[in-house]
């Protein structure tokens, strides 16, 4: 994997770059929408791609557990199995970890790695460091996660320090195995993940342990992200991302795990951020949800959109847009026609692909800071 770093806007971290990969290149600051078990919510690959998908991400535990690794790669690799003509990052499990251990008790993270059991039929399952790049390997992703710890939000010291100390013997044991993988791995990228919670400290340590060592690009995560938290999360994150915005390697492409709020686009990627995914945009879709051009966000089940000739947005010329009323929208939805799930999935989708666009239009320009002052302050 390359990363060629392009210009940087001025009064801002804000930068262009592309990473040059195995499906294809793309063009950052770059938006993945999740298609965790091989496909994205309600929309096929071609519409990704309409819509200006440029890299999907995939997720490593619910692709082993069905339909495993094997079949993948027999066909081909994720990308041709899903018909998806670009790129695919896969993250690792170790999310799973926290959240399944939260939601049903069914994972236990230890030294030597994380044990889950499957959702399916309850069988036990053991991730190492080296078994989740393996699974990536055979998944044939682009870009693969290495397996961190991600404790619980918010953490006890005790547990975030344990955290960053395990996160930095699994990118070390994880570099090993990449690199002994060599024929495999050498044209696909591999990122490390920083831990540490909101501890300034641990939030330093952990990215000296992941930036010394060759990750292709440096991950952030293990914050309350998404857009839908409390404004003192929101808080929090800003204060992690306004610590290390100066001390990320700006010759390695950095992603920020999470992250799919259009405000928290535009003021991440002013302090320096290259990468986001989030289900945020695919979720509020399927609940009713949209943005228009001024940021603002909307329900569809409104009664005042029941009689709304207006399209969702009359500046958007996505599918939905171009053919559709509010009116006729708010009616499938109502009577919980598919459809409605369909055209706001790939509005929104369509509305973030184009903010990022705009955004990367404007770096270019030397415009970023003057178009999008208001949301920066």
């Amino acid at each position: 994997m390359k990363f060629l770093l392009g210009k940087t806007a001025n009064g801002s971290s804000a930068r262009l770059g592309q990473l040059d990969l195995p499906h294809g290149k793309v063009e950052t600051p770059v938006f993945m929408p999740v298609a965790t078990r091989g496909a994205v919510k309600t929309l096929a690959p071609w519409e990704l791609k309409e819509a200006g998908a440029q890299l999907v991400l995939s997720n490593t535990y619910h692709l082993h557990i069905r339909p495993g690794e094997k079949l993948i790669k027999d066909r081909g690799g994720i990308s041709q199995w899903m018909s998806w003509s670009g790129p695919t990052l896969t993250d690792s499990g170790g999310y799973q970890a926290y959240s399944l251990a939260r939601e049903i008790n069914l994972a236990k993270t230890t030294d030597k790695g994380v044990k889950f059991s499957s959702y399916l039929d309850g069988r036990s399952i053991f991730f190492t460091p080296q078994e989740a790049l393996r699974i990536q390997l055979d998944i044939g992703s682009d870009i693969a996660m290495i397996l961190d710890d991600c404790p619980a939000y918010p953490a006890k010291l005790g547990r975030l320090e344990e955290s960053v100390q395990r996160t930095a013997s699994w990118a070390k044991q994880s570099i090993d195995y990449w690199y002994s993988q060599e024929k495999l791995s050498r044209s696909r990228g591999i990122f490390g993940i920083v831990q540490g919670g909101t501890d300034a400290q641990l939030r330093l340590r952990s990215l000296a342990d992941i930036q010394n060592l060759p990750f292709d690009g440096i991950a952030i995560g293990g914050l309350p992200l998404g857009g839908m938290e409390a404004k003192q999360s929101k808080q929090e994150t800003g204060a992690v991302i306004d610590l290390l915005e100066n001390e990320l390697d700006k010759q390695r492409p950095h992603y920020l795990m999470g992250v799919g709020d259009p405000v928290d686009l535009i003021r991440y990627i002013h302090r320096g951020i290259d990468m986001f995914d989030c289900v945020l945009p695919t979720r509020l879709g399927r609940h009713g949800g949209w943005w228009t051009k001024d940021l603002a966000r909307w329900n569809i089940r409104r009664q005042e959109f029941s009689s709304d000739s207006r399209p969702l947005d009359e500046k958007c010329s996505c599918p939905a847009c171009r053919n559709f009323s509010r009116s006729y929208i708010r009616h499938l939805f109502i009577i919980q026609e598919p459809l409605a799930a369909r055209l706001l999935t790939g509005h929104n989708l369509r509305f973030i692909f184009d903010l990022l666009k705009d955004i990367r239009e404007a770096i270019e320009a030397g415009e970023f800071v003057k178009r999008y002052q208001y949301w920066l302050k």
